[in-house]
């Protein structure tokens, strides 16, 4: 089931001045920057991201859509009123995540045997 609408931006209270440990909180678990990496791969939807490969939960994939958006990193609009359904785009303040996602990708393959990007065969 999609997030529930709340266009509210939330008031990020930092923990640490370190940028680090700041972006760590906003984009640091498990399945946030996998939302992102969809996201910067084309897909729009809830049930698009939700087929990804790594199957997140639909509770948390729900939990994540609507973190992410209150933090300003995507921002969704409806495309469809009966039952409403959301598309989702990054925001550019998520696009510039695209170089951390990538830095990810690269580190990935060098140390981690096996690993590949999405779009390799």
């Amino acid at each position: 089931m999609p997030p529930r609408r709340n266009t509210r931006k939330a008031a990020t209270k930092l923990r640490s001045s370190c940028a680090v440990a700041s972006t760590l909180d906003l984009v640091g678990d498990k399945w946030s920057l996998l939302v992102i990496r969809d996201l910067l791969h084309g897909k729009r939807t809830y049930g698009e991201i939700a087929k990804s490969p790594e199957g997140i939960p639909t509770n948390i994939l729900a939990d994540r859509l609507a973190r992410l958006e209150q933090v300003g990193i995507i921002e969704s609009a409806a495309y469809q009123e009966r039952p409403v359904r959301y598309a989702y785009t990054l925001t550019p303040k998520g696009r510039d995540l695209g170089d951390v996602v990538l830095a990810l990708v690269r580190w990935g393959k060098k140390h981690i045997p096996g690993t590949r990007t999405l779009t390799e065969k």
